[in-house]
């Protein structure tokens, strides 16, 4: 199995017989209003071009999973991309009604917590709670997946999210090979960080039985978090070596 990161939380995994894109946001540079003026400096997003490499492995894809609807998750280049493929998606019901509207080829909707099958094997909806206090309910509804496919390592995607009961139960009762966490603490003007501080993120690290793939970094204007700061606070914790932090266009296999 190989991650290809091309992004910020897009992601490629492929398997010898199935290609996933996980969120597409496949504009160009500067094409996203800033999601914070005041906090952080007002650049437009995405802050970084795609790699290179982008286009090949996108030309792969044989299908998709939207963990929710916001525009540096699912943006007009990626629906452009699903729409042009007809890649079947894979989605929350509570985004089906929505991305069936923008003309994509929703095959499958999910509820939190009821397995349906997928693929060659299974995947099962996670809820996800978007940022501490009141702001989660500004971001509406997010959900993760966990991916069981059949003679590959199991999948946690734990999407945008802060550590809850809900993340707990599935790194320690389905015990995920591999668990994707985002890491760059992303903030708005008002409220308090709509992911995981660093003591999540290192909470969800040590508790991950496997492997850890981290994303959401330094692509959008409202993450502060850097790949050099969320390495050096793993590597105080002793617990760099269970994590990959790939650059942009970089693949990691598993």
């Amino acid at each position: 199995m190989k991650f290809h990161h091309l992004r910020n939380a897009t992601l490629v995994i492929e398997t010898d017989e199935h290609v996933i894109l996980v969120d597409p946001m496949l504009g160009k540079r500067k094409t996203i209003p800033p999601f914070t003026i005041f906090r952080y400096k007002p650049k437009r997003n995405p802050l970084v071009a795609l790699p290179k490499n982008s286009r090949d492995i996108l030309s792969k894809v044989t299908h998709c999973l939207i963990t929710h609807l916001h525009p540096d998750h699912i943006d007009k280049a990626g629906e452009v991309f699903l729409r042009r493929k007809n890649i079947p998606v894979t989605c929350s019901i509570k985004d089906e009604k929505t991305l069936t509207t923008r003309g994509l080829n929703i095959v499958q909707s999910l509820n939190y917590w009821e397995p349906q099958e997928f693929l060659n094997g299974k995947i099962t909806g996670i809820p996800a709670i978007h940022g501490y206090g009141f702001i989660a309910k500004l971001m509406g509804n997010v959900m993760g997946f966990n991916i069981e496919l059949a003679n590959e390592k199991s999948v946690y995607i734990s999407s945008d999210t802060i550590f809850t009961e809900h993340v707990q139960k599935v790194l320690v009762e389905f015990k995920p090979e591999i668990a994707v966490v985002a890491c760059g603490t992303a903030r708005l003007d008002i409220g308090q960080p709509l992911l995981m501080r660093m003591n999540d993120i290192l909470k969800f690290v040590a508790l991950a039985p496997n492997q850890v793939f981290a994303n959401h970094l330094e692509a959008l204007n409202h993450c502060p978090t850097t790949r050099k700061e969320l390495r050096e606070a793993l590597s105080e914790n002793n617990l760099l070596d269970k994590v990959s932090i790939p650059e942009d266009g970089e693949n990691v296999s598993y």
